[in-house]
């Protein structure tokens, strides 16, 4: 997953229907830079160095994996998608929608297309109201001041009402948190790690992530598979039930859901594919005692790729033990998960096929990705 940064963007808007144009470009915004985490209240306050009609103004606190250019490039093609057009004067001017990055985190960037933090914001009374409703523990990396103290140390006079509007949150048409316990799977390499990260930051959830790298037999089942199959799943019997176990009953106040990258049942999938037919009969015995009293997920959601593009990812991630997974293994694993999830009607199960997607480097393929597993809610609801 790549690193993200929160940031914060200033809007404004006094031409046409302004709070459209505002919620336009949030969602604009949502799809194509990174999910909104805060909105402010919309102020009204009037035209800054020029006559012209009130502006509504906003600012939203935004989490992205873009670099602060391509953040720049993105909110310019959104003016222009809006109707904004090119300045007619060298002044300022009504305009349908304004975007501007104000913070970057605490990244100071000083470039001709490109000041950070804004240089204006602190002189700007209609910046810092709505910055200090999602920001107020913030603190410029240049001046060293909270925007609370920013505010009222500004000398802009301008009168700024509140205006009893609020704009909305494009994540909030998602319904994950219908759910408990969402449990993420596929095959190896398919993405489960990559996405879990991502609903987490994303939708404020607790994260449940495998701890297979601590597993010692791991490197060796894939040099000896038949010598040390047994042991490794074994191994992995106790460790993901003492996992989940843990997980599971440690309840987080402050989220709104949990999700993970696995669900216990692959230690069933993972065994008849590995172990001999003796041994599994034994395994799944001890498994079905182990695991009896384990909370279900409340949705199943199984990420399918395709042979060459989970080895593909296989390779990309460079982890020595797996480079020489066979294809015929990979395939064995998946019919397992498909036998599997035939056999077991009672559970909520999404499976989507993701192997013309890339939902860790196209944002557009992994909304598209959160709309497939949100119908799956939804239709669970009705």
């Amino acid at each position: 997953m790549k690193p993200t940064k929160t940031i914060h963007i200033a809007l404004g808007s006094n031409k046409g229907n302004k709070l459209q144009y505002l919620q336009s470009a949030i969602d604009a915004i949502f799809v194509h830079i990174g999910a909104v985490k805060k909105i402010s209240k919309v102020y009204k306050t009037p035209a800054f160095g020029f006559e012209g009609d009130d502006f509504y103004n906003a600012c939203i606190s935004v989490v992205t994996e873009f670099k602060p250019k391509k953040v720049l490039k993105e909110l310019q093609a959104i003016e222009v998608e809006l109707g904004r057009k090119l300045k007619t004067s060298k002044g300022y001017e009504s305009r349908e929608i304004d975007l501007d990055i104000l913070f970057f985190e605490d990244e100071i960037i000083e470039e001709k297309t490109l000041i950070l933090p804004h240089p204006q914001l602190q002189n700007r009374k209609f910046v810092l109201q709505p910055l200090l409703d999602v920001a107020k523990d913030l603190k410029h990396p240049v001046l060293n001041k909270s925007i609370e103290t920013l505010l009222v140390e500004c000398n802009d006079s301008s009168v700024i009402e509140h205006v009893n509007i609020w704009l909305k949150n494009p994540k909030k048409s998602y319904t994950f948190n219908n759910y408990n316990y969402i449990a993420i799977e596929g095959n190896i390499g398919a993405g489960k790690t990559s996405l879990s990260n991502k609903i987490s930051s994303d939708f404020n959830a607790k994260l449940i992530l495998e701890r297979f790298a601590d597993n010692p037999f791991l490197p060796k089942f894939y040099k000896e598979p038949e010598r040390y199959a047994f042991t490794l799943e074994m191994s992995f019997l106790a460790d993901r039930y003492q996992q989940i176990s843990d997980d599971l009953s440690q309840l987080d106040l402050f989220k709104d859901f949990m999700v993970s990258d696995y669900d216990v049942n692959k230690s069933l999938v993972f065994s008849k594919v590995t172990l001999p037919e003796d041994e599994f009969r034994l395994y799944r015995k001890l498994f079905y005692q182990v695991y009896k009293d384990i909370a279900k997920p409340d949705l199943y959601v199984y990420l399918y790729q395709n042979t060459e593009r989970l080895q593909a990812n296989i390779k990309k991630r460079g982890r020595n033990y797996e480079k020489d997974i066979k294809d015929d293994y990979l395939d064995k694993i998946n019919s397992g998960y498909l036998e599997f999830l035939k056999s077991q009607p009672e559970m909520n199960v999404k499976i989507i096929d993701v192997s013309e997607k890339d939902f860790v480097k196209n944002r557009a393929d992994y909304l598209w990705l959160l709309s497939e597993i949100n119908d799956a809610s939804v239709g669970s609801k009705q």
